[in-house]
């Protein structure tokens, strides 16, 4: 359970060779780990970061495997976080992050209220995706910065000083 060994997954599932804003996937991975560190994220945010496209997401289409092959590698508590990541139904659950915090799985249709912790490590990792994404595009982010001042209360410092700083 080491980033290493989930680096060695993602070249395995050949992360490195799939296109993605900014480079590559695997590049975009290991960012958005690095920006996690670097804002003081536990173990298990920083490892879910590293990994959260395993399964594709609302936004990215190309899995890399199953949960049955990702626990091993990152723990439990990591895959959890990477699963509820990518199982995110973004236009649903976005918007109600921190009104009410519904949220709905979009492999399930299942709809759920997620605690505190949880949709704190869920805007946190998001932002350090979304912020890496915009850095790496020529998409708008005017949408995401206006959506994230609604997450302030689930944000860390680090992220909250990020969001400030971004060139939108």
């Amino acid at each position: 359970m080491t980033e290493q060994a989930a680096r060695a997954l993602l070249a395995e599932r050949d992360a490195e060779t799939i296109r993605h804003p900014g480079g590559t996937l695997a590049a975009h991975l290991d960012r958005v780990h690095a920006t996690l560190t670097a804002w003081g994220a536990r173990r298990e945010l920083r490892l879910a970061g590293l990994c959260h496209a395993f399964y594709g997401t609302d936004g990215f289409p190309h899995a890399l495997g199953r949960r049955d092959e990702l626990t091993p590698v990152i723990g439990p508590d990591a895959e959890a976080l990477v699963y509820f990541y990518a199982s995110c139904d973004r236009a649903y659950s976005y918007p109600r992050l921190t009104d009410g915090g519904t949220f709905r799985d979009r492999f399930t249709g299942a709809v759920s209220v997620p605690d505190t912790a949880a949709r704190r490590d869920f805007a946190e990792l998001t932002v350090a995706n979304e912020l890496d994404v915009l850095r790496h595009s020529d998409l708008d982010g005017g949408p995401l910065r206006a959506l994230f001042a609604t997450w302030t209360p689930l944000l860390s410092e680090g992220a909250r000083s990020a969001v400030s700083r971004a060139a939108w």
